[in-house]
């Protein structure tokens, strides 16, 4: 095993896949001759070269129908968003094209083609800037959504995705491309919709993706101080969706606390209470309780941001709602 940083497993799992296919290739805002606005692109121009590395224009919607089209003919781009909160002008080739097509032509033709990119909110960059699209483009049929925690995950699941058939959209984070963690020195391919069981607990199953995984983990080590074991499973993908780990964990905890860095109408989180009323009602032994970003566009204010998103606190508060003590 090596220890390196999520923006480098993430650029390890291009540069593998891109070696194996001469049909891969990268494209987006700086991705070349700036090494990427995160660096995960570093050195990649100088090893493929500008016809399979390629800068395009502050134009999301124009270089991501390029890249649709590349894709139906034969090619496997990925397209790397500067942030998602910018590719809301490319969400018409993600839906309508992208998702769709395989569909509309009747089998004749696929889309396998990866959109990734920095999601949700990364400090103080206000509401234009803050947005987490997990549920947005998971409401989709054609599309996966993907979103990795940790840089195991990372890479293991890009090149997964790289090799789907399927659009797949990889939700990363600016606050997690400098995190390090343990990957193993050959190659690996992580399956997309299995989520993992970070942690393993009795008392209650805590559900969560993304970064705010981390949080989860800060809320499960303050409450196993006070005896409250808590089984943390990471989603990684949203779209298609683990139930039967989930459910699976709740037939032995009883209890269920989902934990969403997005806002609470029509989120993964109510999804999963959903599924887990249908099919593990009798085996809940209290109401799944979300803990969620607050309802409201997000702030620029670092105690208006604290105020807003799941933390230690809220997350704590509501295990111990959930097992009715104080």
């Amino acid at each position: 095993m090596k220890t390196v940083q999520y923006r480098e497993a993430l650029r390890e799992a291009m540069v593998e896949e891109m070696r194996i296919d001469q049909n891969v290739f990268l494209m987006g805002e700086e991705v070349a001759e700036y090494n990427g606005a995160y660096k995960v692109s570093q050195g990649m121009l100088d090893e493929f070269g500008p016809e399979r590395v390629i800068d395009t224009p502050i134009a999301e919607l124009g270089f991501a129908g390029i890249a649709v089209g590349a894709a139906m003919n034969g090619l496997r781009p990925i397209v790397e968003f500067m942030t998602w909160n910018f590719a809301l002008l490319a969400s018409d080739q993600i839906i309508n094209s992208a998702a769709k097509v395989l569909q509309m032509s009747g089998g004749q033709y696929s889309c396998p083609i990866v959109f990734r990119g920095g999601n949700g909110q990364a400090g103080q960059l206000a509401a234009t800037h803050s947005q987490s699209f997990e549920a947005f483009y998971a409401h989709v049929p054609g599309l996966k959504v993907v979103t990795p925690s940790t840089p195991y995950d990372a890479k293991g699941l890009l090149k997964s995705a790289i090799r789907d058939n399927d659009p797949v959209l990889i939700m990363e984070s600016e606050k997690m491309y400098g995190d390090k963690g343990e990957i193993p020195e050959g190659e690996y391919l992580i399956p997309i919709g299995k989520a993992d069981i970070k942690r393993k607990g009795d008392h209650v199953t805590l559900v969560s993706f993304g970064k705010i995984i981390k949080v989860v983990h800060e809320a499960a080590e303050v409450l196993q101080k006070e005896g409250i074991s808590c089984e943390i499973i990471d989603l990684r993908s949203v779209r298609p969706i683990d139930y039967d780990t989930v459910v699976e964990s709740v037939k032995k905890t009883n209890r269920c606390v989902v934990i969403e860095e997005s806002w609470p109408l029509a989120s993964i989180s109510g999804e999963i209470a959903y599924h887990l009323q249908r099919y593990a009602f009798d085996y809940l032994d209290s109401p799944v309780i979300r803990v969620m970003q607050s309802d409201t566009p997000f702030a620029f204010s670092k105690v208006l941001i604290e105020e807003a998103l799941p933390n230690v606190s809220r997350i704590v508060n509501a295990v111990k709602s959930s097992l009715y003590v104080s």
